[in-house]
């Protein structure tokens, strides 16, 4: 899921970045006959999109963050409780094993 999410986020990127390279000229012409060429290079619906894009982006990356911290502390916490109990079992076969030698 996040290579696939990575995959479009890069594509969106390649093609926005494609898009917002050409930008928009108008030619107005004044009142005294004069032209003015006027360029512009607002965001452009691709544009729009990859913004769209990052941010949702940015919300998976927190989202699977937050997962792999909370996966993390449960593995914690599973290999610490293993850990008490293989400990537990040391001590008791330990003690089983001094009494046999009294």
């Amino acid at each position: 899921m996040k290579k696939v999410t990575l995959l479009l986020a890069f594509s969106a990127f390649a093609t926005a970045a494609f898009a917002q390279t050409t930008p928009t000229t108008e030619v107005k012409v004044r009142d005294n006959g004069t032209t003015k060429v006027v360029t512009k290079t607002g965001k452009t619906n691709v544009g729009q999109a990859l913004e769209n894009t990052k941010d949702a982006a940015g919300n998976v990356a927190h989202k699977t963050g937050s997962a792999v911290k909370r996966g993390a502390k449960k593995t914690g916490h599973a290999v610490k409780h293993g850990a008490n109990k293989v400990s537990a079992k040391t001590k008791e076969g330990a003690e089983k094993m001094e009494a046999k030698t009294e």
